[in-house]
């Protein structure tokens, strides 16, 4: 295992651990994202919550980062069914230049982690098809029955999103 992902190791789901120290790292030599993006699909599920949390807070300083590795994270990425990894995949994959046949495929990956077990990732995915939906008026008619119909039954952190972002589609 790469010294980078060494540092993700160890302990249990409910800490961070050393991800503060590997952002730093990947920030000075940006070669390493690619080592990370590794993380998010290691056999290790610590590693593989930890990588996922770092890519996703190096990405929102550096989007274009994740270009070269846009099937994967709509591939095997997305298809991992942990948790922490879809909820940070939901808010990765706005920042995606999407060509329309992968933007059609992060819709659907979005579309299916609403049926998640976590609100969290109900949540983040709710925001992420919001977000993909402002430029799309058909895509954004959709979003809003979807939203609505997740208010409906959904948990006060899914209601009170949906809420935010139904204002936002007006």
């Amino acid at each position: 295992m790469n010294a980078i992902l060494r540092k993700l190791a160890g302990g249990d789901r409910r800490s961070v651990g050393r991800v503060d120290e590997v952002v730093a790292a990947v920030r000075n030599d940006a070669t390493l994202f690619a080592v990370l993006f590794e993380g998010m699909v290691a056999d290790d599920e610590v590693v593989r919550m930890r990588s996922a949390d770092a890519a996703e807070k190096l990405t929102v300083e550096h989007p274009e980062w994740l270009t070269p590795f846009t099937s994967r994270l709509l591939g095997e990425v997305a298809a991992v069914e942990q948790q922490e990894v879809r909820w940070h995949v939901a808010q990765m994959i706005p920042r995606l230049t999407l060509s329309p046949r992968e933007r059609a495929t992060a819709v659907r990956i979005l579309l299916s982690y609403l049926g998640d077990r976590s609100n969290i990732v109900k949540v983040f995915s709710m925001q992420a098809l919001a977000d993909l939906a402002g430029g799309d008026a058909t895509l954004r008619d959709r979003v809003v029955g979807i939203i609505g119909d997740m208010m409906k039954t959904g948990s006060p952190a899914v209601k009170s999103r949906g809420r935010k972002l139904l204002k936002r589609l007006g």
